[in-house]
């Protein structure tokens, strides 16, 4: 049995997502709060295996009850919002951020003919949830750097690869607040392209978009078909659409089938990549669950590009990167501290400048 604790400050709304939530035999919910302060109290009282909150309450709201459920009795959180205003979505960004693992939109009503897939899907997602172990541990030392052995014997074997001219990231849960700690990590005066494939729900994108871009000293854009990409830019991948790098540089999103059940995938963003700039590119594979990104880290391997993998110690899932490093597709395993920085130097100097 899985045990919820609810906070939700609409009685309605309370009412659905109860429904919604007990539909699954496996799921109860054990408390029910109407502000983030209650559900704090909840929390520590019943110490329940997930929380599903709304970032929008009263007396404390989503952000401020994360921060201080993660500082006090650590548990997996799950936001849920009703508004796909880039404002307000922000709002809940602070609260992944904070230490919620994933943000989901509220099931609409259930005479919309949307709703079963919607609430499927929530269920699944906070039963996935729950399972996740959520020890905050950001502050990894920074016992690695690049003259360190491992570090700099996997680099120096990089030694005829190109100055990388295009970094391609990859992300899942976890991946919001791990991005804004890269992208933080480097000034704004990025020379080359940063592009994004970050699994998240659908009508969030442009929020998160807005969010890093306020948060970051980066312009952060949601990539529209036939862009060029352009140094000092980070684009995002957008809701619906696989998103193809060109030979010329630029954004193709026609292709709209998913690819191992995601629509974008890590994997179409790699693949791209390797087709396109070969040893050239970057890749960089971060938290989340799954597989997603692995054929494309072969195709990228395959070319001679140099791939970073988030470690287990400061990936919220240790999932994706996992998968990676078990294949023998990562040249070179970093705390997420470290992530930021280490790209800044392989961009601005190129392997040459960063390897004694």
């Amino acid at each position: 049995m899985i045990r919820v604790v609810l906070a939700e400050d609409s009685s309605t709304c309370r009412a659905l997502l109860t429904a919604v939530l007990e539909s699954d035999s496996q799921l109860r919910i054990v408390g029910q709060a109407h502000d983030g302060e209650a559900a704090l109290t909840l929390t520590e009282q019943l110490r329940p295996d997930v929380v599903v909150m709304d970032a929008h309450m009263p007396v404390m709201d989503g952000f401020a009850s994360t921060r201080n459920i993660m500082l006090r009795c650590p548990t997996p959180i799950v936001i849920v919002s009703a508004s796909m205003n880039v404002a307000h979505v922000a709002a809940s960004m602070r609260a992944l951020a904070a230490g919620a693992l994933t943000l989901l939109p509220k099931p609409v009503s259930p005479s919309d003919p949307g709703f079963e897939e919607l609430a499927q899907q929530f269920v699944r997602t906070v039963r996935a949830m729950a399972d996740v172990k959520v020890v905050r541990r950001f502050h990894h030392p920074v016992a690695a750097t690049l003259t360190s052995p491992l570090i700099a014997s996997n680099l120096s074997q990089a030694d005829g690869r190109p100055r990388p001219r295009v970094v391609g990231i990859g992300a899942s849960t976890g991946g919001p607040a791990a991005l804004q700690r890269v992208l933080s990590a480097m000034p704004s005066k990025v020379p080359v392209p940063i592009v994004v494939v970050q699994h998240i729900a659908r009508g969030f994108v442009d929020g998160l978009a807005g969010w890093l871009d306020a948060v970051t000293p980066h312009n952060v854009r949601v990539a529209a078909h036939g862009d060029h990409i352009s140094a000092g830019t980070v684009y995002l991948a957008p809701d619906d659409h696989q998103l193809w790098i060109t030979r010329r540089g630029t954004v193709d999103l026609s292709r709209r089938v998913p690819v191992g059940g995601f629509l974008p995938a890590v994997n179409v963003l790699f693949s791209s990549l390797a087709e396109s700039y070969g040893a050239s590119a970057l890749g960089v594979i971060m938290t989340g669950m799954g597989q997603d990104g692995i054929e494309g880290l072969r195709d990228l391997r395959a070319t001679g590009a140099l791939v970073l993998a988030q470690d287990e110690e400061t990936s919220v899932v240790f999932g994706m990167p996992a998968a990676a490093i078990s294949a023998g597709l990562v040249d070179v395993v970093l705390p997420l501290p470290m992530i930021g920085p280490r790209l800044f130097q392989l961009v601005r100097a190129g392997l040459q400048g960063v390897v004694p």
